[in-house]
Order: structure tokens, then sequence, then C-alpha cells
């Protein structure tokens, strides 16, 4: 088979996998999602999801792991939302500290 029938193939079977995930949603009992370990698995998987995520873009480089700015602005935004600064103030600090640092020469 050509390159070029494999990548539709591909497409139709993540389409056809996306529509058997959200199927499968509808159809589980409401009395199973109801239950409180269901919902706090659900919290823990998102919380891991995103935990991931933020350790794949803020820590690496393509296949090395890079301690960067980055990382010091991640940190920035961190201290000031545990000390409950306004989400706005948060985003341009942040990416304030990751200019200066990277106008510096670090990351």
């Amino acid at each position: 088979m050509s390159d070029y029938i494999l990548m539709w193939i591909a497409i139709v079977a993540a389409g056809a996998l996306a529509w058997a995930t959200k199927y499968a949603g509808h159809v589980v009992p409401e009395s199973w999602l109801e239950n409180p370990r269901v919902h706090r698995i659900a919290a823990y998987v998102t919380v891991a999801l995103l935990a991931a995520l933020f350790a794949v873009q803020a820590v690496t480089s393509g296949t090395d792991v890079v301690l960067d700015a980055r990382v010091a602005a991640v940190g920035v935004a961190a201290v000031l939302l545990w000390r409950r600064a306004p989400f706005i103030v948060v985003v341009f600090a942040a990416a304030a500290v990751a200019a200066g640092l990277r106008a510096l020469g670090w990351g």
C-alpha cells in the first residue's frame, strides 16, 4: 500500500475511535458515574494529565531535559497564584520574567 492510502486508513481509524469513545460515554449507566470513587479518580486523572503536559512543555526540548527561562517563569507564576494574584497579572509577570531571562541570554 502507498503512504497516501495508509494515511487515510489512519485518519478513518482515528475518527472511528473518537466516535466510539463518545458513544461509550453515552451508554455508560448513570449509576456508575455517580459513584464517589469515579469522581475521585477523574479528578486525579485530570491533574496527572496536566502535570504531564506541563513537564513535557516546560522542561524538555526535543529529547533533552532543559532548565531554562520557562522554568523560572512557571515558578514566578506559581508563587503569584499561591498569593492569589489576578490571572492577568500572573500571565504578564511570567512572560516578563521569561523575556527578561532570555534577553540576558539564559534560555
